[in-house]
């Protein structure tokens, strides 16, 4: 499928991923789209960076790339987040079909 997701774009040979997180939930998993961004629950509370850690450590696994592949670009205090990701765009909106279009 060719990337048409509105939660991800190019940047370079990179991909910029548009997250709205929601922490303190029972469990961590996606919830589908909401305005726009990927909408994450993360059973970790938004607590001195907890969220963001918890949020970096489980998208590297869903993704299968290393924690440092992942860079935070925007919105360390905020529920709507901009991870970049050192990975192409095509393998990211490949991820993006498999989880919210099984």
């Amino acid at each position: 499928m060719t990337p048409g997701w509105p939660c991800l774009r190019a940047a370079g040979e990179h991909c910029v991923l548009d997250l709205s997180v929601q922490p303190g939930a029972k469990r961590t998993g996606i919830d589908g789209l909401h305005d726009g961004a990927l909408r994450v629950r993360l059973a970790a509370p938004p607590v001195d960076g907890k969220a963001n850690a918890a949020l970096l450590t489980w998208l590297a696994d869903e993704l299968r790339c290393p924690k440092r592949d992942l860079t935070l670009l925007r919105g360390e205090a905020s529920r709507r987040k901009q991870v970049q990701v050192a990975l192409p765009e095509r393998a990211v909106a490949t991820w993006l079909d498999r989880v919210l279009c099984p």
